[in-house]
């Protein structure tokens, strides 16, 4: 592999971390198929990083142990330590073939909350002088890039491919299945597992005392019980839950579809959206357009809803991330 400058390698670091970081976060949201290539790219984005830091430590360190510069040898294990824990656990869930769980966490939610944890430290190691090295150097017609720096970017390209490509025969080889968002297959038919992004509990609500909320760009501002709301008129559909913690199941939910509730508030000729809020502040907004697939669920599974999957009422949505099915709805708020 061609030996590109460490300037240059310092600049594809950086890139490479915040384009996984972008990729990484807008997968939380995107569940949807036609979002497939943003988790494909996330993959090899993560191969080719891998790759990149490796290089990098086994540049950096041996210099900076012989200068004896213990700080910046300090903050740097730092940093490698959250990076690799990141790149560990994605690599690992993958080759796994299943679902991993360490005490009450996936190492999926793992891997996402030491992404998250890379953002502050490499703020921190990049000030105060290192921020000219992300500013690609300037040649009159445009960017400088060698022939150098070119083709060791293909070089660590290639092996992330392999590395990506390699994790995912392994997965293949114990029989391991995934949707295209990454998460794996529960059973069919089943009542969800209990789980939020936060690890926060449930809410104490009573059903009998509990009201619903619809208010905003409406001509009728609703305040409904359960079973006010439930007369409205409920529905049941196969929909499929897709959480962030890594796993899907398709099971049967009752409710209401959200736009016959909204129907009965009847929005304004100026409303766009539709905010489904939750007790404890977490929200999801949509398009007001995506208010016939989405319904506010009181039961699953041929049971009503258990308070941990957000009882007494929850937002079912289609393509959309569990991060958006938001639990323990107790208000509606159009705009």
């Amino acid at each position: 592999m061609p030996a590109m400058s460490a300037a240059a390698l310092d600049r594809l670091l950086a890139a490479l971390l915040a384009a996984q970081l972008a990729t990484g976060m807008l997968s939380l949201r995107a569940g949807s198929p036609p979002t497939a290539p943003l988790f494909v790219l996330h993959g090899l984005l993560a191969g080719m990083l891998l790759a990149a830091v490796a290089l990098k430590l086994y540049r950096s360190v041996p210099s900076a142990i012989a200068a004896r510069r213990w700080p910046a040898l300090a903050l740097a294990a730092v940093l490698a330590l959250a990076a690799s824990a990141a790149l560990a656990g994605g690599f690992l869930w993958v080759a796994s073939g299943r679902i991993l769980v360490l005490g009450q966490w996936t190492v999926l939610t793992l891997h996402i909350w030491a992404a998250l944890a890379l953002v502050p430290i490499l703020a921190f190691h990049l000030l105060p002088r290192r921020w000219r090295l992300l500013r690609p150097p300037r040649r009159t017609g445009g960017l400088a890039i060698s022939r150098r720096t070119a083709l060791g970017t293909l070089g660590l390209a290639t092996v992330g491919l392999a590395a990506w490509l390699g994790a995912s025969l392994v997965e293949r080889l114990s029989g391991g299945v995934r949707r295209f968002t990454g998460s794996r297959w529960l059973p069919d038919g089943g009542v969800p597992p209990v789980t939020t992004f936060f690890g926060e509990g449930a809410p104490d609500l009573d059903p009998d005392t509990w009201r619903l909320r619809v208010d905003g760009a409406v001509q009728l501002p609703l305040e409904l019980s359960l079973s006010e709301l439930t007369a409205i008129g409920e529905v049941e559909r196969e929909e499929v839950l897709d959480c962030t913690s890594g796993w899907a199941q398709r099971s049967l939910w009752r409710g209401v579809p959200l736009d016959r509730l909204l129907a009965v508030a009847r929005p304004t000729s100026r409303a766009r959206h539709v905010t489904v809020w939750s007790a404890t502040g977490w929200y999801a907004r949509l398009p007001l357009d995506e208010a016939p697939r989405a319904m506010l669920a009181t039961g699953v599974a041929g049971s009503s809803l258990p308070v941990g999957n957000g009882a007494p009422c929850r937002l079912v949505v289609p393509d959309r991330r569990g991060l958006e099915w938001v639990k323990w709805v107790t208000r509606v708020e159009v705009s």
